[in-house]
């Protein structure tokens, strides 16, 4: 049967399957394609093995795309939110091909204007169909994940992919309900322990960290697990941030100044 024929009836027939909560489709690109590098904070993607394998990957985009809003709101908590992790970082796998392998960043797709501001951004991009409208990833991350009172999980920030080097890594494998609140955990250790992007530098006593805590400061203060603000979340995970006990201390203590890092926007393609 032609491959194109296979889709289309693919297609047709999901609604009728009901939804896969253990996002096999999803998973099963990731695994093959999807590889931690060296000391396991990092990942890279095989977008030209993923983009022959394209068909696949937008029979598992039409099933987000199937699922209603009605059928949504009847799900657990951790299965929308896995749901929407998912749907990010695969419609950003599938914004990346359209022009892959000719960008070098997907913020190709934009216009740097000044200062890290864009025309035309990607992440204001409407190229697909998310519970009954069209979205953007801007849509999926600020409009349904980072609501106040939805989830109000700050760990989300590295489980979200925006296919860059500077970004937390794609997980090789799909976010469930079953396993969420362990692979989320196991993405903060992984992140906040690569030392190229979060770091206690005890000559100068200053805790340097992603620009991601800059932007999105004001998820780290929302309580969660009585957390009120970033020195209290980077408190938590002093371990990680700092080498030497007295070094670990400052941190817990609250008494290192925090820097911002630059960020890296390469992409995370793993090239031979």
């Amino acid at each position: 049967m032609p491959r194109l024929l296979l889709v289309l009836l693919t297609l047709t027939a999901l609604p009728a399957l009901g939804f896969d909560h253990k996002h096999s489709e999803w998973d099963s690109l990731l695994q093959r394609h999807v590889a931690w590098q060296p000391g396991g904070h990092e990942s890279k993607v095989d977008y030209a093995a993923i983009k022959q394998e394209r068909p696949a990957l937008r029979i598992y985009l039409a099933r987000l795309s199937a699922v209603t809003p009605a059928e949504f709101a009847g799900w657990t908590r951790e299965q929308r939110l896995a749901f929407l992790i998912n749907a990010y970082n695969a419609f950003t796998v599938e914004l990346i091909l359209t022009r892959y392998p000719d960008l070098k960043s997907i913020r190709d797709f934009g216009t740097v204007i000044h200062e890290g501001l864009m025309l035309n951004s990607p992440w204001k991009k409407s190229f697909f169909s998310l519970l009954g409208k069209e979205q953007t990833l801007d849509g999926v991350e600020h409009g349904m994940i980072r609501t106040p009172g939805a989830y109000d999980d700050p760990r989300v920030h590295m489980a979200v992919n925006c296919a860059s080097i500077g970004c937390p890594a794609l997980r090789p494998e799909a976010y469930t309900a079953d396993k969420l609140d362990a692979q989320l955990d196991d993405q903060v250790a992984r992140f906040l322990s690569d030392k190229t992007r979060n770091r206690y530098e005890p000559d100068r006593q200053v805790l340097e960290v992603s620009k991601i805590f800059d932007w999105y400061g004001k998820d780290f203060a929302r309580g969660y697990r009585g957390i009120a603000s970033l020195p209290d979340f980077f408190a938590r995970y002093a371990a990680q941030l700092a080498d030497r006990p007295q070094d670990q201390a400052r941190v817990r203590e609250h008494k290192a100044k925090i820097r911002f890092l630059g960020y890296d926007w390469t992409l995370n393609d793993r090239k031979p």
